[in-house]
């Protein structure tokens, strides 16, 4: 059984103010436990793409919000966003050069170890799960790859 570290979720406004507010509570959250800053970062890119896919493509909650999660475990952290869902499942695209949109999922889908979507009684929620590294290990990772480079 997965022991989970540490655990939050949030109801938001469906407005775009709230991927400022959840990314926030977010890099709080992981700074708390001791997250290091590459890690932190990647998951408030995820969580902000995730955020802002459900408000470009996506309807409201019944009561107009979407949720907002997440769940540190031991090596790992799941990032999840849930809807109203839209027109179509989500998935990665391959937009042209010029394009102004479509990377949200494949900047989550190459950051990721891996993502999903499920439907349960008329809720979409798009998921992500992330590698965690904690604060000096994380350095001592990144300073050494940046050596090797």
């Amino acid at each position: 059984m997965e022991v989970f570290t540490s655990s939050s979720m949030q109801v938001l406004p469906y407005t775009a103010s709230s991927v400022g507010v959840a990314r926030r509570r977010l890099l709080r959250d992981l700074a708390r436990a001791g997250v290091g800053e590459v890690t932190a970062c990647d998951a408030g890119l995820v969580l902000s793409e995730l955020i802002s896919n459900a408000l470009r493509h996506a309807t409201p909650l019944p009561d107009h919000t979407i949720k907002a999660a997440w769940q540190l475990r031991q090596d790992t952290m799941k990032i999840a966003v849930s809807d109203g869902g839209g027109p179509t499942s989500p998935s990665v695209s391959e937009p042209t050069g010029w394009a102004i949109g479509g990377r949200g999922l494949g900047i989550v889908d190459r950051i990721s170890l891996r993502w999903g979507v499920s439907d349960e009684d008329g809720e979409i929620t798009v998921w992500a799960e992330l590698p965690v590294r904690y604060g000096s290990a994380e350095s001592r990772l990144v300073t050494a790859s940046a050596r090797d480079a």
